[in-house]
């Protein structure tokens, strides 16, 4: 059986075709411009639904490094707090072995000493209650100073400042203050005002040696722990920047387009549209019946 092929049939596979080519180029233009792989979900589901989990995973990496910014700025903070309390101290202990001898000190030189003592007790007050954003690093969750006046400590054991990470960790970024400065009268501030009371009532300051090197010691096993929270907070930095690397080189294997790839189709598609068009106004000539009509 032999099937009649008539002029309108013709022209409409052709233009049937035309319009296929002409939307293949339009969407390897668009890919050309936005260098994206799609433009709608609907155009590739599963690829959508990929870059949806991927761009998720980014912003939760994204909270991540900030959370780790905040955390590395909290610990650095107070263990900078910590070494110029530390060598604060160091000043303490000097001034008082040489208030310690009483041989060659008279009072007037001792009175000097407790001066100096305590302009060293109010500085060391203040790196006590070393703040950040408006939040002290020795105080945990509360929101007042970490010392007041009667170097009271304000903070609690159980109140401790924590930032997550990671997916599976979180590390405390405060630090206690009673351990770094002691609380009341067992704290460094009491401990200089007893050597500073010992020297103007002629007490032989020698005994104190003992307690300066005790607080020393409790502020230097403090520092440690700071610092092993701070070698924590580095290593999950460099672990999310790695994953930012990571998901961004499988995002853009799921959303973006290999340039020159693209380029290269779009061309071979302008040129199979153009030969279309060429030989469709070479096939499909005005006959006779369509003069006629």
């Amino acid at each position: 059986m032999i099937s009649r092929v008539t002029a309108s049939s013709m022209t409409q596979t052709a233009m049937r075709h035309l319009q296929s080519n002409l939307s293949e180029l339009a969407r390897l233009q668009e890919q050309a411009t936005s260098q994206r792989a799609f433009a709608a979900p609907s155009d590739d589901p599963a690829a959508a639904a990929a870059a949806l989990d991927l761009h998720a995973e980014q912003r939760r990496n994204d909270q991540y490094a900030r959370n780790i910014d905040d955390g590395l700025a909290w610990v650095t903070t107070a263990d900078s707090a910590i070494t110029r309390s530390t060598a604060l101290l160091g000043r303490v202990r000097d001034l008082t072995i040489q208030g310690a001898n009483d041989g060659a000190m008279d009072a007037t030189a001792k009175e000097a000493i407790a001066v100096e003592l305590e302009g060293i007790r109010d500085e060391l007050l203040a790196q006590a209650n070393t703040r950040i954003l408006g939040r002290s690093v020795f105080a945990g969750t509360s929101d007042t100073a970490a010392f007041d006046s009667a170097y009271a400590h304000s903070g609690s054991s159980d109140g401790q400042v924590m930032r997550r990470v990671s997916d599976t960790a979180s590390v405390r970024v405060d630090t206690d203050g009673a351990a770094v400065f002691g609380t009341g009268a067992g704290s460094v501030f009491a401990l200089v005002d007893n050597i500073i009371s010992d020297l103007r009532s002629g007490t032989n300051v020698g005994p104190r040696l003992a307690e300066i090197d005790d607080r020393r010691d409790a502020m230097l096993s403090a520092q440690g722990a700071v610092g092993t929270r701070q070698s924590q907070i580095e290593r999950a930095k460099e672990a999310a920047v790695q994953n930012s690397v990571s998901l961004e080189s499988r995002r853009a294997a799921v959303e973006d387009v290999d340039s020159v790839e693209v380029l290269v189709k779009l061309q071979a598609q302008e040129l199979v549209y153009r030969s279309a068009l060429a030989v469709n106004a070479r096939v499909l000539q005005p006959s006779l019946m369509d003069f006629l009509r």
